[in-house]
C-alpha cells in the first residue's frame, strides 16, 4: 500500500523541494515563448506549455509572478512559441538565463507580427494573448493561436527528472 505524504502550502522548503521532485516525473516538451521590443529579441523558456483547445485554438503558458522578463516581453501582445528540437538545449538553457544576451549565438527569425521563432525548432505558433489567469505563484496564459509551422524531421527536446532528454522513435504498437 502506498502512503501519501500532506502537502501543506506556505514556504515550507521541504514541501516545495518534494513537489519538484514530483512534478518532474512527468516529462514535458520545452518551448521557448519569443517577442521583439524595441527591435530586439526578448524570450523565456516553458516547461509549461499546453495544448487547450482546438476550436477555438488556444494554447497556454505557465509565467512565474517572480519573472521580470514576462512584463517586457508580453508588452504588445503577440508571442511566438517554438516547441524546442533535441538540437536546442543549449539554446533553452541560454534563453532561461539571467543577466546575459539570451540571443547571441542562436538562429531566430521574426514573423509578420512582433513574434519571434528559433530556427530549426520542432515546431512553431504564432500566438496572440487572449487572458491571463492568477494561479497560486504563476499565471496561466491562455493564447490565440494565429498561425503554425511543423517541422517533420525535428526531434521534440524533453525535459525530465530536471534533464533534458530526447525521445527515442521506435516502432508504433
Amino acid at each position: 500500500m502506498m502512503t501519501f505524504d500532506p502537502v501543506k502550502t506556505g514556504d515550507s522548503e521541504r514541501d516545495t523541494t518534494r513537489l519538484r521532485r514530483l512534478y518532474g516525473q512527468y516529462p514535458t516538451g520545452v518551448a521557448a515563448v519569443c517577442a521583439l521590443q524595441e527591435g530586439r529579441p526578448v524570450g523565456i523558456v516553458a516547461t509549461s506549455f499546453t495544448p487547450v483547445s482546438m476550436d477555438p485554438a488556444l494554447v497556454s503558458i505557465c509565467v512565474q509572478h517572480t519573472s521580470t522578463t514576462w512584463p517586457t516581453l508580453s508588452k504588445d501582445g503577440h508571442l511566438g512559441i517554438s516547441v524546442l528540437a533535441s538540437t536546442h538545449a543549449a539554446a533553452s538553457r541560454q534563453i532561461a538565463a539571467k543577466n546575459t544576451d539570451r540571443f547571441a549565438g542562436i538562429s531566430w527569425f521574426a514573423g509578420e507580427s512582433t513574434a519571434v521563432f528559433l530556427a530549426d525548432a520542432a515546431a512553431w505558433l504564432d500566438c496572440r494573448i487572449s487572458t491571463s489567469i492568477p494561479a497560486g505563484d504563476h499565471d496561466v496564459v491562455l493564447l490565440e493561436v494565429n498561425s503554425t509551422a511543423v517541422n517533420e524531421t525535428a526531434k521534440p527536446l524533453v525535459f525530465h527528472d530536471s534533464r533534458f532528454r530526447t525521445l527515442v522513435i521506435g516502432e508504433e504498437s
